[in-house]
């Protein structure tokens, strides 16, 4: 993202080796920050926030993600990471003695009611120099979900080009922009030929399709701040509820109302 980062972070809670620490958590605010630098570390490590939108980047992959998911980073894998505006950072890391049954490779996933409660429990112990009996059994629970998370389909990629970069944060700002390909192809003064042929090479999908899917993320995110399915047709710029519920279950098989309802069905079973 084309963003002045005026802070810069360093967390060395990851390259603590201390199994008496499963699990250990870094929450802030942040604004217009990034980490230090690219680094790994012998801890894995759940990447997630609260609110705002965060970019992810690792060795050939990259992802924009919002409170909805979060990215799984295994052990002594190269990553940075961008917070753009404001950002409520929630980030746990773990300890190489909890990853036998882990995943072993990058990826951005939804977060479930369930797994983001869990979260934030941990997040409250603070850190303790030895986890409790209470304590651990919490952290053996997070660990189980996080043994079979799997991959988000809906994620938004994104690319190092600076034309596409210019676009993907225009429109990462306007949720509810109207503007066509023709618009974002004169800023990056290219042809709207050549930006949509940027688009399926740089990021697999055509403008159309990136520009819905950033729409339904943030559609996602406004169904679980409980807001109206007019409200969030309007903060979208669809011309009427009917049209965001139509696009809603042609990408995701249900309506709005099904998905929060499956979600708290989801919820009230893990609990």
């Amino acid at each position: 993202m084309n963003i002045d980062y005026k802070t810069t972070i360093k967390v060395d809670l990851g390259f603590e080796v201390n199994k008496s620490r499963p699990i250990t958590t870094y929450s802030e605010i942040l604004k217009n920050a990034k980490c230090q630098d690219s680094h790994s570390h012998p801890r894995a490590q759940i990447i997630s926030c609260d609110s705002g939108i965060m970019e992810v980047v690792i060795k050939n992959n990259t992802w924009i993600v919002n409170a909805t998911q979060s990215v799984w980073i295994p052990s002594n894998v190269a990553h940075q990471v961008y917070f753009p505006n404001n950002v409520k950072i929630i980030t746990a890391f773990i300890d190489p003695s909890q990853l036998k049954k882990l995943p072993t490779s990058s990826f951005a996933f939804d977060n479930s009611n369930f797994f983001k409660s869990l979260l934030l429990k941990i997040v409250s112990f603070s850190n303790p120099i030895e986890f409790t009996a209470e304590q651990k059994r919490i952290t053996d629970v997070l660990l189980d979900e996080i043994s079979v998370i799997q991959p988000t389909s809906t994620f938004l990629p994104t690319s190092d080009d600076e034309r596409i970069k210019k676009v993907t944060n225009a429109l990462l700002n306007n949720y509810s922009g109207k503007q066509t390909i023709e618009y974002y192809a004169d800023i990056c003064c290219i042809s709207s030929k050549t930006l949509s042929r940027l688009f399926i090479k740089e990021l697999g999908m055509s403008f159309g399709d990136w520009k819905i899917r950033l729409k339904l993320l943030e559609a996602i995110k406004q169904l679980g701040e409980k807001k109206s399915i007019t409200e969030i047709a309007l903060n979208l710029g669809y011309e009427n509820p009917s049209s965001f519920i139509t696009t809603f279950k042609k990408h995701f098989g249900k309506t709005p109302s099904t998905y929060v309802l499956e979600e708290i069905t989801k919820t009230l079973h893990n609990i």
